[in-house]
């Protein structure tokens, strides 16, 4: 189907983004293209042009209730009234204490705790902390192609990117990596549990040869990768990390900070595994609709496992952050977006399966509810990434009214805000088509020579 060309005028943008660029590092923003965004509402941006795009990036999965939710703001305004801020690492308000008891209830399983933080990194850090804390053990396990945070202690656990190391080491001590399972690229006639037990092979293989499984305090793992390309991990091997971490004494942790908050059609997306609950896990991003708010939640005796302050900050658990998250919380529930985000991803699924029969750069589609990693490659034999053709859709995108990035370089990110509609959908996929076509046909040319994306 072709969509109405709708090329934007971005001349305000790029003068603002020129001028801007003066003083704002580049270690702060990754590249993408022109945007700067003036409002926005539900799943629609409008930039300083005065153009309008479908949202499908959601602030990186930050904003899964939608722009500028009534409910979200009223309960922002309502607060601001009464109090903008007096810190929780002395006394108490009643925001704090309200969300602290929901989220600990939210997490089946054993009674939990909640430690606020300001941001997903210092979540991720304080899982460090805890863990080492009850476990008395000092080395963490993570993953290759992780996204922890950018704090020192999160961007040690993360593997997504050089530059988060570059210059800056050496970096937390005791951390190792091993390999976060890719069922894409199997071997041939591999099958999902011939996957499952070769990434397990290769989990166990540090293990077997230099760390004492007995001085792991933890495993943090994404259930299913964010910035690593919308990954879910085998179910059969998602259960043989968790025995083993039961067997050795080890923590199992889990980071949800990017896939939570209903993003896959669960609350959290450990819960599109069977029988798994973690002993940590960090919530961020969509936790209070974008604000500066994160958590750690955890199993009450390992959180009693450290005191004050050596998870306290100023700022964190914020009143007005709090109240936020309460008011995101309720309209997750009351508009029933967990189900919405099952059923508008599954059609999702379908469009670009339908697409992918027509475009030979498509891989692979990896869709969890409205989560989604569109793999694009230069041959599905050999399967080599292809950003260049990615990078050219995402623009194609950008100039007709869309919204999209990529990740690792080729995998277009499809995260829109939850309460997007159908007909938003069916309009933004439409011009995705175009994209495609226009570039297979090479009538989509990038007027800039910088580095795109991560």
């Amino acid at each position: 189907m072709t969509t109405q060309k709708l090329d934007h005028d971005h001349e305000v943008d790029h003068r603002l983004i020129v001028q801007e660029n003066k003083y704002y590092a580049q270690a702060s923003r990754i590249n993408y293209y022109d945007l700067v965004i003036e409002s926005a509402h539900d799943s629609t941006l409008i930039d300083a042009d005065g153009n309008e795009y479908i949202d499908l990036l959601a602030s990186a999965s930050a904003i899964n209730v939608g722009h500028t939710n009534e409910k979200v703001v009223q309960a922002i305004q309502e607060q601001a009234e009464k109090l903008i801020h007096y810190t929780p690492a002395y006394f108490h308000h009643r925001p704090g204490q309200e969300l602290a008891e929901r989220l600990a209830k939210s997490v089946p399983g054993a009674e939990k705790q909640v430690a606020f933080s300001n941001s997903g990194s210092e979540a991720n850090d304080a899982i460090i902390k805890f863990s080492r804390a009850y476990t008395g053990r000092p080395y963490i396990v993570s993953f290759m192609d992780s996204y922890h945070g950018s704090t020192y202690g999160s961007m040690t656990l993360s593997g997504v990117s050089l530059n988060m190391a570059r210059k800056m080491g050496p970096l937390l001590p005791g951390v190792v990596h091993v390999p976060y399972p890719d069922v894409y690229r199997r071997y041939p006639n591999e099958t999902e549990h011939d996957v499952a037990l070769r990434y397990f092979t290769e989990f166990k293989k540090p293990f077997e040869s230099f760390l004492p499984a007995d001085e792991v305090a933890c495993v943090l793992i994404e259930p299913i990768q964010g910035d690593g390309g919308i990954r879910k991990a085998p179910e059969e091997f998602m259960q043989l990390v968790y025995d083993f971490c039961h067997q050795n004494g080890i923590l199992f942790a889990v980071d949800e900070i990017n896939q939570g908050m209903g993003r896959t059609g669960k609350m959290w997306s450990y819960q599109n595994f069977t029988d798994i609950e973690p002993d940590l896990m960090s919530v961020g991003k969509s936790l209070a609709s974008g604000m500066p708010l994160s958590a750690t939640i955890g199993k009450k005796e390992i959180m009693e496992s450290l005191d004050s302050p050596a998870h306290a900050f100023t700022t964190a658990g914020n009143p007005i952050c709090c109240a936020a998250s309460m008011a995101t919380l309720d309209v997750l529930e009351d508009e029933d977006l967990l189900e919405r985000s099952t059923v508008e991803g599954a059609y999702v699924e379908q469009r670009f399966q339908e697409m992918q029969k027509h475009y030979q750069e498509i891989g692979d589609v990896r869709m969890y509810g409205l989560d989604g990693g569109i793999e694009l490659v230069k041959d599905r034999e050999t399967k080599e990434p292809n950003p260049d053709f990615a990078n050219k859709v995402i623009y194609y995108a950008f100039q007709h009214g869309v919204v999209i990035i990529t990740l690792k370089g080729n995998i277009l990110r499809f995260q829109p805000p939850l309460v997007i509609t159908r007909a938003e959908l069916d309009q933004a996929l439409d011009v995705l088509d175009d994209a495609f076509a226009a570039v297979e046909n090479n009538q989509v040319i990038i007027p800039s020579n910088e580095k795109i994306g991560w």
